[in-house]
């Protein structure tokens, strides 16, 4: 138990330890975000409930991108490069590759959380409670695990020149189609019914319902189909995992 835990944490030090020294992936990853909540968010700020509700938009969106990209950019290059093939052969455990990225994606994330956070406190006037911060840290954080298995599908499916293509294909008309760049009372009728059958949609929802500003469905309807979308996921991934096995 001790040694499996032991390369869990060394596989997750190294994975992250890779992205850092990419700035090609991470200073985009957390200046992205950053850089449009700036801009809609406090430059054309018209009140104080815009700051916070933006705030929760590009908090999400910028948090479904390492999620997204760290899987299928990654398991893309290493199927490629024969590595992927090379760990499946060794005896560190499967789940230990996997549980890295995720670990990577979540650090990352975090850092965007909290610089979000800071700028639409200082220069946004964004005012919650502390354990409404705390709440919508958690929310975040958890919500973007539909990305990860969405990005894992993608990196056993694609070759590793299309899949930094493909991700933001469908990474950026996700993110419009669910109204985090423009709210969603703002989009077309047609717009907010495609809206509905997203997961980034749901996820949005539920961080806007920690401040109040969601479209007011019910939590348990989000919440439940994120459940059910992360556990079809889960079936497509393993079916797709054992015919690359064969």
């Amino acid at each position: 138990m001790r040694n499996t835990t032991a390369i869990y944490l060394k596989e997750s030090h190294y994975d992250l330890v890779s992205l850092w020294r990419t700035p090609g992936f991470f200073l985009p990853a957390i200046l992205f975000p950053v850089v449009f909540y700036i801009f809609f968010g406090i430059v054309f700020n018209f009140s104080a409930a815009q700051g916070e509700y933006m705030l929760v938009s590009y908090a999400c969106f910028g948090m479904m991108g390492p999620a997204f990209f760290n899987y299928a950019t990654a398991v893309a290059s290493d199927r490629a490069h024969g590595w992927l093939t090379l760990k499946r052969v060794s005896p560190m455990p499967l789940g230990a590759y996997v549980a890295s990225k995720f670990y990577s994606s979540q650090v990352f994330a975090l850092c965007i959380a909290l610089l979000l956070f800071i700028t639409g406190a200082v220069f946004a006037d964004v005012e919650m409670y502390l354990w409404q911060w705390g709440t919508l840290l958690v929310v975040l954080l958890l919500g973007t695990l539909p990305f990860a298995l969405i990005g894992l599908l993608m990196g056993l499916c694609l070759s590793d020149k299309a899949a930094p293509a493909v991700v933001n294909l469908i990474y950026l008309p996700m993110a419009f189609l669910s109204g985090l760049w423009v709210p969603i009372q703002f989009l077309p009728d047609a717009v907010r019914s495609i809206a509905f059958a997203l997961p980034s949609y749901q996820y949005s929802q539920l961080a806007h319902a920690v401040i109040g500003t969601s479209q007011g469905q019910s939590i348990w309807l989000h919440i439940a189909y994120l459940v059910l979308f992360c556990a079809g996921m889960f079936g497509v991934i393993y079916w797709r995992y054992q015919k690359l096995s064969r």
